[in-house]
């Protein structure tokens, strides 16, 4: 199955199997895989620097919170599926060791400060970076932004209105308050993505 996904993974990410998108990746789920989709060349710095960081806590043997990478190249990854955590108010939110502490294994925290100090890992506490294993617990799935990639390459870019921010405001299409992918202080297109804001 994971080679037919690299060879022909085009034919796999139409709308009906799309599961997420980020600023710079797309995401689609195939049975117990995803593809994510770079869609600008940050992407595959992330998918790069999640498969590097898999290989070297598997070697550690401190990849078990980690969603597991399978492949990576120009265009796509592809990385183990785990169901994504629910919006609350359809918004993101960051985990908080008292208010989420049936959600977290045991070692999420020692896995926490291993990416934060020895990986340079960003934002490792939005909820939307984590998905839920069999036990109902967190796995990390998206663990490739780096605070120095962030710094130099995504926040210049957001800035110049390339790549988009996520604001919590009203969709002039749906009437419904939810995350709004905006680029740049001159956006007014105030869609969210399920009324065709990519």
């Amino acid at each position: 199955m994971l080679e037919e996904l690299i060879k022909n993974w085009k034919l796999y990410c139409k709308e009906k199997k799309f599961v997420g998108i980020g600023s710079t990746r797309k995401v689609y789920r195939v049975s117990d895989y995803v593809i994510k989709v770079n869609l600008h060349p940050i992407g595959y710095n992330q998918s790069k620097n999640e498969f590097e960081i898999y290989t070297e806590m598997e070697n550690k043997f401190l990849d078990p919170l980690l969603a597991q990478n399978y492949y990576y190249d120009d265009l796509i990854s592809i990385q183990k599926y785990y169901a994504p955590l629910e919006l609350i108010d359809n918004q993101s939110y960051e985990i908080n060791f008292e208010n989420h502490s049936h959600l977290i294994p045991d070692s999420f925290e020692k896995i926490l400060n291993e990416l934060d100090r020895n990986f340079d890992c960003f934002d490792l506490k939005d909820s939307s970076n984590f998905g839920l294993d069999n036990e109902g617990k967190l796995v990390f799935i998206d663990y490739g932004m780096t605070k120095s990639l962030y710094e130099t390459m995504w926040v210049p870019l957001a800035e110049e209105g390339i790549l988009p921010q996520i604001y919590f405001d009203i969709c002039n299409s749906c009437g419904v308050e939810k995350e709004l992918r905006m680029y740049g202080d001159n956006d007014k297109d105030k869609r969210c993505y399920e009324c065709g804001k990519e």
